[in-house]
C-alpha cells in the first residue's frame, strides 16, 4: 500500500500484526506491556510525533519572545538617543532664553529679533512634539530626584526646603525627569 495513506485499520494495526487474530493481538500487547512497559512502534512515533510538536511550540515561543525582547531594547535605545538629542537642544533653548530676556527695550521690535523669537518658539514647539515639558520647581517643596539645589537661603521667611529661585528650568520627559531644575533652598 506504498504511495497511499494509512488507513484506519492500518493506523491500528502496526506493520507485522496485521494477519494476527485480535486475541493474539491482545496477548502480545500485553506481553509487551508487561516487559518494561516497552512501546509498540506506533506508540513510539505517536510519542516521538508529541516530543517535536512541544520542542517546536518551544522554540517557536522562545523566538517570539526574541522578537519582542530584541524590540523594546531597539525602542529603548532609540528613546535614549533621542533624550541626548534634546539634552543638547535644551542648552540652545536656555542660550536663546536668556538673550531674549535680557535684550534691550530698543531692539524687541525689530525684524531680526522676532526672527530669533520664532525660532524659540519652535524648538519648544520640538520639545514639546517629543512629549519634553518643563516644570514649575518655585514654591514647591525641594526634590532630590527633581532639583539640583546650588544655594541656602537663611531668613527668606519662607519654610525650610522650600524652591525659592530657579536658576535653570527642568524638563520632564513623560513621567520622567530629563533634566533636573537648578534651585536655590530655603533654609531656617
Amino acid at each position: 500500500m506504498a504511495g497511499r495513506p494509512w488507513s484506519t485499520k492500518e493506523r491500528e494495526e502496526p506493520a507485522g500484526e496485521a494477519g494476527t487474530e485480535p486475541a493474539a493481538v491482545d496477548s502480545a500487547a500485553s506481553d509487551q506491556a508487561s516487559s518494561d512497559q516497552a512501546l509498540s512502534p506506533l506508540e513510539a512515533a505517536l510519542l516521538e510525533r508529541d516530543e517535536q510538536i512541544a520542542a517546536h511550540q518551544r522554540t517557536a515561543a522562545d523566538f517570539a519572545n526574541f522578537r519582542r525582547r530584541t524590540a523594546e531594547e531597539r525602542e529603548r535605545e532609540a528613546g535614549l538617543a533621542s533624550e541626548v538629542l534634546l539634552l543638547k537642544t535644551l542648552a540652545v533653548l536656555d542660550d536663546l532664553d536668556r538673550a531674549l530676556a535680557s535684550l534691550p527695550e530698543g531692539l524687541k521690535s525689530e525684524p531680526w529679533v522676532e526672527g530669533i523669537a520664532a525660532i524659540h518658539r519652535k524648538l519648544l514647539a520640538v520639545m514639546e512634539s517629543e512629549a519634553a515639558q518643563p516644570y514649575e520647581s518655585i514654591g514647591q517643596p525641594f526634590d532630590p530626584r527633581e532639583h539640583e539645589a546650588v544655594a541656602q537661603v537663611p531668613g527668606s521667611g519662607k519654610p525650610p526646603g522650600e524652591v525659592l529661585q530657579e536658576h535653570r528650568k527642568g524638563w520632564k520627559i513623560r513621567d520622567r525627569i530629563l533634566r533636573p531644575a537648578v534651585v536655590s533652598v530655603a533654609t531656617d
